[in-house]
């Protein structure tokens, strides 16, 4: 047999025991150790595989008693014969012909026209700042908890209830659990016949594209949208109508007058993450009441605002049924739970359930029962609280990296929660290689091109997400990727280029910056004035409430102005060049990029109120 017998992988996480048993039941299993073929012993395996005897032995001896190897007396340890006797094995099948691809090709009679989905590195976890939505963060799943509802799940009595053919019938505890607990965070009431589970939201939205579209349905999605959606949608023929989305999430008018069914993510619009606004969603459910149209709502995010309270679900204002409830829990817990489920009518629910039967009977039951103690033991509404805090933290860290590092040469789309941002830079950039270039400094990005159907994607228009990175790392990773953007875009003034055109210098530059008020915006689109006083003070105020407040001081030294905030833009102290023309003044850093402009008013007209808690 060779010394190259098998090898162990030190970086599995397996224990030896496990490792050595995996690698002589695969090697058994493909003939590797042929019928008859003695085995080494077990000191001699032990001392090639340079663990202890005993640990060989004892796997040995499991594959015994499991019938894979036999003992002899006086002879040695042996593959059983019996446990190949019906394998067919690859002896004798004939090398496939290249010709079968174009066999198959003329057979296909559907075929998805591109892959819906972005695709991130295999190896993203290595990525020092993986700026990318969706990924799932092992450091955040519970799995203490898991462990201990999959213990009560695996229970001998529990298996009696969940292990039997079922048919097509949910768990009944999941589906309470559902029913009590999670919807009511989304203000819906709902009854057990109008709940399906499926396997994730994906499955939700193919058994309604497969029973409520054809042809002959005209379908309103959001552009740029869920790409996903779209593609079943074509699959099914069905004409789209791409309405546009602004910052109160889909637009509701006249171009969606005639659709039967509209498609719409409302708590974080996919992929620009605006949350439709309370009176959009007004106007949508009365104009669906008025033009007899089902609405497909997608709570693949559930709102999570931190800038505000979120919004009740649409189905949970629908008075109607017209709203079609479609979420997950394995957006939270684990992608590779796959556990979605849909809330509708119980005509709707009926015929769900009859289709998904025809594919996959019912999601898989243990998971089901799972899941359903994980709930019932209340990990489920810590967890949440628990993850809600994580993302509230990542995400308002991202917001104000990219306001302290990007805000003079891009916009972010305005934003009340979730897990990532939709951003546009310069005008000139091109994110296609900005993407590329990223990566090769450890930072991944997601271009936005798949999102959209009709008109070319923007050139310049990027996510950035929260979910699969800590809040530690986000600061230096936007300070790194704004370095990148700045070298891409040449983000340097024109009015400063010219070596004829001087910054504000000394007495000149102490005496423009005293007593002024500036006025400028946030990259999120808040406004923001800042005063700046004789004695060296400052104060800021931002939003549309002024409900961001700080104070802090100024001054000059050289020809350089000098800020420090006590709490906006980290509370560190910064320095620049100033320039002036007209109104508006503009400060660049030492490498003459551009870091912000204002307008300047030589007046002062400061609110006595005392700074907030909030953070700039």
């Amino acid at each position: 047999m060779g010394d190259a017998l098998i090898y162990l992988d030190a970086d599995s996480e397996l224990n030896l025991q496990a490792q050595i048993r995996q690698k002589l039941v695969d090697a058994i299993s493909k003939r590797t150790f042929p019928v008859g073929r003695r085995l080494p012993s077990s000191r001699k395996l032990a001392e090639q595989l340079s663990v202890a005897r005993n640990t060989v032995v004892l796997v040995y001896q499991q594959l015994i008693d499991e019938g894979y190897l036999v003992s002899r007396e006086r002879s040695g340890i042996y593959v059983n014969e019996k446990i190949l006797h019906d394998k067919v094995g690859f002896e004798g099948r004939p090398v496939k012909s290249k010709q079968s691809s174009t066999v198959w090709r003329k057979r296909l009679r559907s075929r998805v026209v591109k892959d819906p989905e972005f695709s991130s590195p295999p190896n993203w976890q290595q990525y020092p700042y993986p700026f990318i939505d969706g990924q799932f963060d092992k450091s955040l799943y519970p799995i203490k908890e898991w462990r201990e509802a999959s213990r009560q799940a695996m229970a001998v009595a529990e298996i009696h209830k969940w292990a039997g053919d079922s048919g097509d019938v949910d768990d009944p505890m999941l589906i309470e659990e559902i029913r009590t607990k999670v919807l009511p965070r989304r203000g819906i009431h709902a009854e057990a016949d109008e709940i399906l589970l499926t396997v994730g939201a994906q499955q939700a939205l193919y058994i309604l594209a497969k029973l409520l579209v054809d042809t002959t349905t005209s379908v309103a999605v959001e552009e740029p949208g869920y790409p996903g959606m779209r593609e079943l949608l074509a699959q099914r023929g069905a004409p789209m109508v791409y309405q546009p989305v602004d910052e109160d999430g889909l637009q509701v008018d006249s171009r969606i007058d005639g659709c039967q069914v509209v498609y719409v993510t409302p708590s974080h619009q996919t992929p620009t993450t605006v949350t439709m606004s309370l009176e959009r969603r007004q106007v949508l459910l009365a104009k669906a009441e008025a033009q007899d149209m089902l609405i497909i709502e997608d709570d693949f995010e559930f709102e999570s605002n931190y800038l505000g309270h979120p919004h009740p679900a649409l189905r949970s204002m629908d008075n109607g049924d017209r709203v079609i409830y479609v979420s997950c829990l394995s957006k939270v817990l684990s992608p590779g739970l796959r556990i979605g489920y849909m809330v509708a009518a119980p005509e709707l629910i009926a015929e769900a359930r009859k289709l998904r039967r025809l594919m996959v009977n019912h999601p898989p039951r243990n998971n089901q029962r799972t899941a359903a103690f994980f709930l019932s033991l209340g990990n489920y509404d810590a967890f949440i609280m628990h993850l809600h805090d994580t993302f509230r933290e990542r995400w308002t860290e991202l917001r104000k990296a990219l306001n302290y590092y990007m805000v003079e040469y891009a916009d972010m789309t305005p934003a009340q929660g979730g897990t990532s941002f939709w951003v546009k830079g310069p005008d000139n950039l091109d994110v296609k290689y900005l993407t590329t270039e990223a990566a090769r400094r450890g930072i991944l990005i997601e271009p936005v091109d798949h999102y959209y159907a009709t008109a070319e994607s923007p050139d310049n228009c990027f996510r950035l997400g929260v979910s699969s990175l800590p809040a530690e790392n986000i600061r230096e990773g936007i300070e790194k990727l704004a370095e990148l953007i700045q070298e891409l875009s040449a983000n340097k003034s024109a009015d400063v280029s010219s070596a004829k055109v001087n910054y504000l210098r000394g007495d000149q530059l102490k005496q423009t910056m005293t007593d002024v008020t500036l006025l400028c915006k946030t990259i999120y689109g808040d406004p923001c004035t800042i005063e700046l006083f004789a004695d060296g003070s400052m104060k800021g105020v931002a939003g549309y409430s002024n409900e961001d407040r700080d104070e802090g001081r100024w001054w000059v030294e050289g020809d350089h102005w000098c800020r420090q905030w006590n709490r906006w833009s980290y509370a560190e102290k910064r320095s620049y060049r100033m320039f002036i023309k007209g109104s508006k003044i503009q400060w660049f850093d030492e490498d003459g990029s551009l870091v912000e402009t204002a307008a300047i008013r030589h007046e002062i007209s400061s609110s006595s109120e005392e700074p907030s808690n909030l953070d700039s």
